[in-house]
């Protein structure tokens, strides 16, 4: 069944009526006749029931709709959106991140993008913990790279692209600095970094637990606002932070130690996006991401 004719029969299901199909469409009413009759000799089914004065839908032809609207609504977005990226030769793209490695990956990407769109490029920011939603809210940018989950209205959940392993970031005098790794109970022999405000609760069970899994309290160490007070206070033995295990490669220094967990779910990284359409692109960058996340590895 070709696109015009699904269209010929979404409309005739919509307005039960031949004539003002054809109007909406810029057809005849032969045509939308002969349309349809094409489609039920092809199916050996009667989509509509049909009298000198009234047009119905038959129970299989309100399935056939209910099953095509949706479809051909998805088909059609996706052809605006190739028109509209089509019609955009220049541009540019605002984009953030959390984590240095998550800029590595946009870096990746926004190079790739102008090698396929040479008029466009992306400009990458940090965004900082104290206002991690805040830029995409503002309309600063079109989408980001951030911790999953994500429970916050006016914005949208795009694919997960990192999943990193977590570790503890120590002093590295602590005694849990000499193991080789550490499970989520030892999190009771160590104060834990807070972040400073009032954050999703679900984000808070995932970076900043209260209790271990068997229900022993974890002390509360002091709090920050900018990653780049951790390993400061860490280093001066206020506490300790989980993080990403490839943390290392970026804040290693005196002072500190990072040791893995060998329990617990990772850190998911994954792009968010505002819940309006997007802007030109942002579907292809994504895209980009996406395949470049995938081809390593989810690293």
């Amino acid at each position: 069944m070709e696109l015009r004719d699904i269209e010929i029969f979404l409309t005739l299901a919509d307005e039960l009526h031949f004539g003002r199909t054809a109007e909406r469409l810029h057809i005849t009413p032969s045509r939308v006749s002969h349309v349809i009759k094409k489609q039920e000799r092809r199916l050996g089914v009667q989509l509509f029931e049909r009298t000198s004065r009234t047009v119905r839908l038959t129970a299989l032809g309100g399935q056939l709709r209910d099953e095509l609207l949706p479809a051909h609504r998805r088909i059609l977005q996706a052809l605006d959106r190739t028109a509209a990226e089509g019609r955009a030769e220049a541009g540019e793209l605002h984009a953030g991140y959390t984590g240095p490695w998550c800029a590595d990956l946009l870096l990746r990407a926004a190079e790739e993008l102008r090698g396929r769109h040479p008029g466009w490029s992306v400009r990458i920011r940090e965004i900082q913990f104290n206002d991690l939603y805040g830029p995409l809210h503002r309309g600063e940018l079109q989408l980001q790279i951030v911790e999953f989950p994500v429970l916050e209205p006016g914005v949208v959940a795009g694919p997960v692209l990192l999943r990193e392993p977590r570790a503890l970031l120590l002093p590295a005098d602590h005694p849990l600095a000499e193991r080789p790794s550490v499970s989520l109970e030892d999190l009771a022999e160590v104060p834990l970094l807070r972040l400073k405000g009032d954050h999703p609760q679900a984000l808070v069970d995932v970076h900043f637990p209260r209790l271990t899994p068997l229900g022993r309290p974890i002390p509360r160490g002091p709090s920050y606002t900018y990653w780049h007070e951790i390993p400061v206070l860490v280093a001066a033995g206020f506490g300790a932070s989980i993080v990403a295990a490839r943390s290392a490669e970026y804040h290693a220094r005196p002072g500190v130690a990072f040791v893995p967990f060998r329990d617990g779910p990772t850190l998911d990284y994954g792009v968010l996006l505002p819940a309006a359409d997007p802007a030109p692109l942002v579907p292809a960058f994504v895209e980009l991401l996406r395949s470049l996340a995938e081809g390593d590895g989810g690293r």
